[in-house]
């Protein structure tokens, strides 16, 4: 399957250049669709058109984001100069505790696709 999402500039970009492999998302009824070997083409937001697909390579779910963030090394999100504090913190500014909660998080280890 293909699946298609949105993504800020900066973390697109990170994903375009190989520095990101790790896409965090909450792991809501969408996103419990996706299964390994399956490609998704994220969109780069505001949107300009440029796109990027990546193959799933491995799935993980935690309950929070600060588990998530405790378990994954920074590196592979692009995030080495962040504390897991602060990642927690932005990620509270793209989706709500009360959101956390209900769904729980997903990462998903991506390979860029040429």
């Amino acid at each position: 399957m293909e699946y298609s999402m949105g993504l800020y500039e900066a973390p697109f970009n990170s994903m375009k250049t190989g520095r990101k492999t790790v896409e965090v998302r909450l792991n809501d009824s969408k996103r419990r669709r996706i299964d390994v070997g399956d490609t998704i083409r994220f969109t780069k937001l505001p949107e300009d058109g440029e796109t990027l697909t990546v193959e799933v390579v491995e799935l993980h779910t935690y309950p929070t984001f600060y588990a998530m963030y405790g378990d994954i090394p920074a590196k592979d999100m692009d995030a080495e100069s962040r504390t897991i504090e602060e990642m927690v913190g932005s990620t509270y500014e793209i989706y709500a505790q009360e959101q956390e909660v209900e769904w729980g998080t997903l990462a998903i280890r991506i390979r860029l696709l040429k």
